[in-house]
């Protein structure tokens, strides 16, 4: 039992019971509540609790402002609370753009299998380029091994991605593995069925999606769709068996929860994804091939840039698969297929945006992964530099969607093909001569990698900004201790004078759109509205606190202030994208020292203002706290001068 226990009771009584509380975390001042029922929280009881600041609602949730011992309360509070352990340590991101939101959420499943995705997009690529020198031959052991090694991620996707999904949605991983694993199941999958069985009926016939139906579910019809490979699904499937898993918690008595909880959710969640979620994720993909085809008719070039510039996103949610059949048959029944072959441009697209990337960032983990997620998007396998690097850089992403789109748009023009199936990335290329010997389609599939590289490589170097140069880091480092009249951090005539953190404007502390610091509340001071995405420390002293999400930090200077750092206004929601800390708890630092880089495009395009206040937290053991009258300020100048 903590020493803030009373106050952590009182707390809970007041949001309205454990029952009303679906979620917490907790910032550096506050604690954030997801409530199923705000309305039943007594609002005007909490404000006047001692040992509570106030209380605020923004972006979802109810947050209850303590102020710095927020962690022991928060400790206290979750003693309280029934809630499965993880369920709380990520908030849901309920504010911010949409498409920010989900695509963090597939970067956040796809990262823990990011390495092992390169790498088997390499041995795939090897095996095939090492049997093309005829080192070996296709039909040999060694061949198959390899290419089981180099396929079985792919192949067995749901189950990877069942796992990692469950922990993202706070399910047990072992019962997303068990959801995913289901998902592949070869006697439900509609390549098995349809080999030895013909259809009981079809569903939607005469539709775009005409369905056969080989099994169905006590009557239920279940339309037959191959899951293998696939991304959306399964990810859709862990989702819900997520509020399965949470329904059946509160439902179900402890003394049996260990076995009937898995049971049930399962039981729920299978039969639901394949008669409903898979399909419809699948009839999505249909949607976007239909609508391509449509397009080409209307225009082949037009046509050809729309497959380019969408086909990683599509790759993204796992809806590419809807162009495979229309790519199937026109080969077995035109010969070629000259509709899904744009998308050729964005396999080297993608290739040539990680390599400019390789060659302008500082950042040795990114360069690290730059090379193999480059070799293995050559060989066809785009998704590790996609989801490793393109995706959380987001403009490199855009870049790579543009380039893909020119060459795809150039493919469509001149109508460009492939007359057998099989091959990855620069092992295509075999495919793709006329059958008749020319050498007119091998010439335009030559050039339009050319031109899909020139334009991913040149506007990557041109547009990417590497937010990580140690260099640049160091010349601001040294710009802010050599500025001309910085303050220095130590008592003088009476005064304790504090330097800026920040270059930027100026905003008084009480036109901050947050109570808990425009109150006052939490410490006398004033704001910053950054220029640049750097925090430096403000005086000599030991960092007492830094948020594990980067955004907020504590400082306790050696002449005894304590003061409090938050850049931004609710960026505790992105859990730390977009944050670098370069110190930790308990180090001790220099007036000048860069404590945090911070990057303002991901913070404003999530819809988050970058107002930062810098509190003495500890104001009320000095007589005053004199903020400066200056409209702009460099890192170094006079900021506070307290008394």
């Amino acid at each position: 039992m903590g020493k803030y226990h009373e106050l952590a009771k009182e707390i809970v009584k007041n949001v309205g019971g454990k029952e009303n509380v679906s979620g917490l975390v907790h910032c550096i001042t506050r604690l954030r509540f997801t409530l199923k029922d705000e309305g039943i929280a007594k609002d005007d009881v909490l404000k006047a609790m001692e040992g509570v600041v106030t209380v605020m609602k923004s972006g979802g949730q109810y947050q209850v402002v303590i102020g710095n011992h927020v962690p022991e309360v928060f400790e206290d509070v979750m003693e309280l609370l029934d809630l499965k352990e993880g369920g709380s340590s990520e908030p849901e991101q309920k504010s911010g753009k949409l498409l920010d939101r989900a695509i963090d959420a597939v970067s956040g499943i796809f990262q823990p299998i990011l390495g092992i995705m390169a790498a088997c997009g390499m041995l795939k690529g090897l095996n095939t380029l090492f049997t093309a020198l005829g080192l070996y031959s296709a039909e040999c052991g060694g061949y198959l091994i390899i290419n089981a090694a180099g396929d079985a991620l792919f192949t067995f996707l749901p189950l990877f991605l069942g796992y990692t999904a469950a922990k993202k949605f706070g399910l047990k991983p072992m019962l997303g593995l068990a959801v995913g694993a289901a998902m592949c199941y070869p006697g439900i999958q509609a390549g098995t069925l349809s080999a030895g069985l013909d259809p009981m009926y079809r569903l939607l016939d005469g539709t775009m999606f005409a369905s056969p139906v080989y099994i169905d579910f006590f009557g239920i019809p279940v339309i037959s769709v191959d899951y293998t490979g696939t991304v959306i699904p399964v990810i859709l499937a862990v989702w819900f068996a997520s509020k399965c898993e949470k329904f059946f918690n509160k439902l179900i008595p402890d003394l049996v929860k260990f076995f009937f909880v898995p049971m049930l959710t399962l039981l729920v969640t299978l039969p639901v994804s394949v008669i409903f979620l898979g399909p419809v994720a699948t009839f999505g993909s249909t949607l976007i091939s239909e609508f391509t085809l449509a397009i080409r008719g209307f225009s082949p070039l037009l046509a050809g840039g729309i497959v380019g510039f969408t086909w990683q996103i599509l790759v993204i949610f796992g809806m590419h698969w809807g162009f495979i059949p229309v790519y199937i048959n026109n080969v077995m029944t035109l010969g070629y297929d000259n509709v899904m072959m744009p998308f050729f441009a964005c396999t080297f697209a993608t290739s040539a945006v990680v390599l400019a990337i390789f060659f302008k960032t500082k950042d040795k983990k990114l360069r690290e992964m730059a090379i193999p997620n480059f070799i293995s998007g050559i060989f066809g396998v785009t998704e590790p530099a996609i989801y490793g690097i393109l995706l959380p850089l987001k403009k490199p992403f855009i870049i790579s969607c543009i380039a893909g789109g020119i060459g795809g748009a150039f493919y469509g023009q001149f109508n460009f093909r492939k007359f057998i199936l099989g091959g990855m990335g620069i092992f295509e290329l075999p495919n793709m001569m006329n059958p008749d010997g020319t050498m007119g389609n091998i010439i335009v599939a030559f050039a339009g990698i050319a031109i899909s590289m020139a334009v991913g490589f040149v506007l990557t170097l041109i547009f990417y900004k590497d937010k990580t140069q140690e260099v640049l880091g160091k010349a601001q480092r040294s710009s802010f201790e050599t500025e001309k009249g910085a303050a220095e951090a130590k008592a003088v005539d009476g005064k304790i004078l504090i330097a800026s953190p920040l270059k930027g404007k100026t905003v008084k502390l009480e036109n901050v759109k947050d109570e808990a610091f425009s109150s006052g509340a939490l410490g006398k001071g004033i704001a910053i509205e950054p220029d640049e995405g750097v925090l430096y420390a403000p005086a000599d002293g030991t960092v007492s606190a830094l948020f594990p999400t980067g955004h907020a930090i504590g400082l306790t200077t050696d002449t005894g202030l304590e003061l409090l750092m938050h850049v931004g206004m609710d960026t505790v929601q992105l859990d730390g994208k977009g944050f670098r800390a370069f110190v930790e708890a308990g180090d001790k630092v220099k007036q000048g020292q860069k404590l945090l880089e911070f990057d303002m495009k991901v913070i404003g395009e999530a819809g988050y203002s970058l107002v930062t206040p810098v509190l003495v937290t500890n104001s009320d053991d000095f007589e005053q706290v004199e903020p400066q009258e200056a409209e702009h300020v460099q890192a170094g100048d006079l900021l506070l001068s307290v008394i």
